[in-house]
């Protein structure tokens, strides 16, 4: 053997040697550590029971439409006593485009949405001017202006139009991550998490909004920060305002109307 290689071999057992001591140690170390430290059993998570299925409420929501009435909507306008104009039938309730908008009575701040609509089955036109609605996930405005962030409703089966316009699009803003629409005459459904944008004491903005949107179940939007509130023309902007309505919206295009159903909401 060649003189060389043995201080080599004594070098390399060595640090193997050292190498496996230290690793004892701090495993020894490590045993020797309080696992309760890192354990917390304080705020206890308060119990929810869930609903049958997904699309069923909690039993922590608030119903927003059951099928029944509308007695917790509210026509839009400076009225706040009208009572919802759109028509309820077979536990659904319909669009009347005559009798515009509707709000709802309460003023939320974050939740958690679920909503389901139904493009008809004999739905006619294109682009925008087909199934056109909208989710105001807050409507700041009692003039009946549509003021507020929309995450858009519309029949995008086979129909197409400018992207940040389509359905799961937040309006004008953020396009969709993807287009799951289903025929029309079938129901979808939206899931969505809101977090209001925060205003500081002079107006100015503090935090922006956010939401994550799912529809029938695949992620449009994923934690999308807003740049505004909604606008058809220009650029979105802030404008300082606290808890507000859900708004949904009568578009004004000839197509045929849409319908709702299963409505409920968890605030946060």
């Amino acid at each position: 053997m060649h003189p060389i290689v043995l201080p080599s071999l004594k070098k390399f057992f060595v640090l193997s040697v050292s190498f496996l001591l230290a690793t004892e140690l701090l495993s020894a170390q490590a045993g020797k550590g309080d696992p309760t430290l890192t354990e917390f059993y304080s705020p206890v998570p308060k119990i929810v029971t869930p609903g049958k299925t997904d699309a069923e409420p909690p039993s922590d929501a608030i119903v927003l439409f059951d099928g029944k009435n509308l007695d917790l909507w509210r026509a839009e306008g400076p009225d706040t006593s009208k009572a919802a104009g759109w028509k309820v039938h077979d536990h659904i309730m319909t669009v009347d485009k005559k009798a515009k908008g509707i709000l709802t009575r309460q003023k939320f701040v974050d939740y958690q949405l679920h909503a389901e609509f139904r493009i008809p089955e004999n739905i006619t036109g294109s682009g925008q001017a087909r199934g056109n609605s909208g989710i105001f996930l807050a409507c700041i405005s009692d003039s009946g202006a549509d003021v507020g962030y929309e995450l858009q409703v519309l029949d995008n089966y086979n129909n197409t139009t400018y992207v940040n316009g389509q359905v799961g699009s937040i309006y004008k803003q953020s396009v969709p991550l993807a287009n799951p629409s289903r025929k029309p005459g079938e129901w979808q459904n939206y899931e969505v998490i809101w977090t209001a944008p925060r205003f500081k004491a002079d107006g100015s903005l503090d935090a922006a909004a956010r939401v994550t949107v799912f529809l029938n179940g695949v992620l449009v939007q994923n934690n999308y920060t807003l740049k505004g509130l909604t606008q058809y023309i220009g650029q979105p902007y802030y404008k300082s305002h606290g808890a507000a309505p859900i708004k949904l919206q009568a578009h004004g295009d000839p197509s045929e109307p849409i319908s709702f159903r299963n409505i409920w909401l968890r605030p946060l």
